[in-house]
């Protein structure tokens, strides 16, 4: 679990020169299909090493419950669904309300104006965000699906 961990970890810090554009998210995806709810410990040893390398500020918060949200949808899609392009619609979707997710400490820490402003502004970046993730699940998830699969057995 710790060295999928450090995999999302290098995978996001490595491709972090890009905007919005990771492979975080595709990864926690399978990560969820291969190792369903164990996956969570694997999130937050990733979040908290996010939160040592880049502080704890308020940005760590939204991401303690927001790569959850992604694990629990793929947990509800059912462990079944391998096809590529449900795989990019739902992670592209997840893309899009990525900001407005995110945007939820805000809400509460700086009130509905501070939300909604941080949130509208983000938009384009979210734009970004679904099409880095149709785009990477499209190229990566068989290849990477079949490798976690192998290596898990």
């Amino acid at each position: 679990m710790g060295f999928l961990s450090a995999i999302l970890l290098i995978g996001q810090v490595g491709m972090s020169y890009l905007p919005n554009i990771e492979i975080v998210s595709l990864l926690i995806y399978i990560y969820t299909q291969v190792y369903r709810k164990k996956v969570f410990f694997i999130i937050y040893v990733f979040v908290f090493l996010e939160g040592c390398i880049y502080g704890f500020g308020l940005w760590w918060f939204g991401y303690l419950y927001i790569w959850s949200v992604l694990a629990l949808i793929v947990l509800r899609s059912g462990r079944q669904q391998t096809s590529v392009i449900m795989t990019a619609v739902i992670l592209g979707a997840y893309g899009l309300s990525f900001g407005m997710l995110y945007a939820l400490p805000y809400f509460i820490a700086g009130g509905w104006a501070t939300g909604f402003s941080y949130w509208v502004s983000g938009i384009p970046f979210d734009l970004l965000h679904c099409a880095g993730n149709v785009a990477v699940s499209l190229i990566c998830y068989r290849p990477l699906r079949t490798l976690l699969g192998k290596l898990k057995r």
